[in-house]
């Protein structure tokens, strides 16, 4: 059945657990993840598709189910699965997404690899992407992209089906033009991006380096300019942009580029955290805790996180106030982000023996200062933790948008609370309230966690207000693609 929108993203829309011998189609487990938010614009729809990769053990296998149909809380779609064998997965996600495209959109410009990337293997994944979506696609259909492993199906869609409406989003930082053209197919890249009725990003910076990235490479006229809200001004970030393009004009085309940052289900979070089991969950810590002001640190193990950074900051900050020993703890969650790259599990070890030299300097036998968690946390008993903890120290090296910063302050329906944030996360343009640190610097990094452990009430109270009145204003069910406007009804995701 032709689809007025496909939505194009490398993961399948739910979880595939083997139970009793058979496959069971499962909601994802995060409620606040990407993927629930795409799928409940399947309501605004009479029918929509969904294309992903599926790992196959033999591609060209004529049994191999390509399109089945589901029909769930958020709608009915399609969802095409692309089958990949281990080796294209490998090549197309694990080397030349996360080695070669990754580093550099982060700006780690040391840790680009460019040497084993398997650049037509990288083309014919995405012109798979592009061939499904072309065959789902109703006439006229919006078809959404998504991120930066996508980046070629825009211009091979544009070819495949002129008479669609292709919009894209970029979940990650875009980086400017002296960083992003160190990659040696910028040309073919942005050409493709080009192709696009609209280009969104999280933040006005990203949008601002990608016209700059498309006007070194090509004849780009920028055609309309919007001035940056006075919200997002603030003077706490280094990713603050005044003035950005919002529309371009390209080999006789206009292109939109629109700004919406991603946020997180508001409502369902604070449901959540009134809920008598986070209550009671929380409770629970705060009694355990006693009189121990509690730091809460989450996020994946990758280097743009910075969690050897602020660890050893940690470190610092107890060296130099002997007084805070036995009354601060740091829980620090770090989850692996991907188990195949031998990168990230240099990372991980780091992390652990750097954790385990300062339990090892400071500890006693009823206090550690670190409390290393290496797995997800079910995001319910998550919620308890951001309701009991005294400070939430976030503080990517670089982060698209970085949405456990909102989580936290979703949750704390207590009023209370204090965020710390690296200027360098997304969020930080929206989050002016927050306490921002530059993770790069030492000072700064440890007079922020010190700020943060002897703030006032009143100061706290008045900060988390606000910064719930700004995650508020983002909430994830006000985001749409840009300038090309798709209503949908409020579908809640899954618990």
């Amino acid at each position: 059945m032709p689809s007025d929108l496909v939505i194009v993203y490398h993961r399948q829309p739910y979880e595939e657990v083997v139970e009793d011998g058979k496959t069971v189609l499962k909601e994802n487990a995060s409620p606040n993840g990407i993927v629930p938010t795409l799928k409940s614009f399947f309501g605004s729809v009479d029918h929509g598709a969904w294309i992903a990769w599926k790992l196959a053990d033999d591609p060209s296998n004529p049994d191999f189910e390509r399109v089945i149909e589901i029909d769930d809380a958020y709608g009915t779609y399609s969802v095409s699965r692309l089958p990949l064998s281990a080796e294209q997965v490998r090549e197309f996600y694990h080397v030349t997404s996360k080695e070669a495209f990754w580093p550099i959109l982060h700006s780690f410009k040391e840790r680009y690899n460019y040497d084993p990337v398997n650049w037509p293997n990288f083309r014919e994944v995405n012109w798979a992407f592009a061939e499904a979506a072309a065959a789902e696609a109703a006439p006229g259909a919006l078809v959404w992209v998504h991120d930066y492993n996508l980046w070629l199906v825009p211009g091979y869609l544009r070819k495949l089906r002129p008479d669609v409406r292709i919009a894209f989003f970029h979940h990650t930082p875009f980086p400017s033009a002296d960083m992003f053209n160190v990659l040696p197919w910028r040309k073919e890249i942005v050409e493709s991006l080009l192709a696009c009725d609209d280009v969104g990003f999280h933040i006005p910076r990203y949008a601002a380096n990608f016209v700059s990235v498309a006007r070194s490479l090509f004849d780009v006229e920028t055609v309309d300019r919007t001035q940056v809200p006075e919200k997002w001004l603030g003077e706490g970030t280094a990713l603050t942009e005044r003035l950005v393009p919002s529309r371009l004009r390209f080999g006789g085309r206009d292109v939109a580029i629109s700004v919406t940052p991603v946020g997180v289900d508001v409502g369902y979070i604070e449901e959540q955290a009134r809920s008598d089991a986070a209550q009671a969950k929380a409770q629970a810590i705060r009694a355990d805790l006693r009189d121990t002001q509690l730091i809460l640190s989450v996020g994946r193990t990758d280097y743009t996180k910075g969690g050897i950074e602020q660890l050893t900051s940690f470190e610092r900050v107890l060296e130099a106030n002997p007084d805070l020993i036995g009354r601060v703890r740091l829980m620090h969650v770090s989850v692996p982000a991907n188990r195949n790259m031998t990168a990230y599990g240099r990372i991980q070890s780091e992390i652990e023996q750097t954790a385990g030299r300062i339990n090892g300097r400071f500890g006693t036998f009823d206090w550690q200062p670190i409390a290393l968690i290496s797995r997800a946390i079910p995001f319910v008993e998550l919620v308890s933790y951001y309701l009991a903890a005294d400070v939430a120290w976030i503080t990517p090296l670089a982060d698209g948008m970085n949405l456990v910063c909102k989580e936290f302050v979703a949750s704390r329906v207590d009023g209370d609370g204090v965020l710390v944030l690296s200027e360098f996360a997304g969020a930080a343009v929206e989050l002016g309230e927050a306490v921002t640190t530059n993770p790069f610097s030492n000072r700064s990094m440890d007079s922020a966690i010190l700020t943060a452990l002897a703030m006032p009430e009143e100061e706290r109270r008045g900060r988390i207000a606000a910064l719930r009145a700004a995650v508020g204003e983002t909430d994830v069910r006000r985001w749409a693609p840009g300038s090309l406007t798709l209503v949908r009804p409020q579908v809640a995701p899954a618990a």
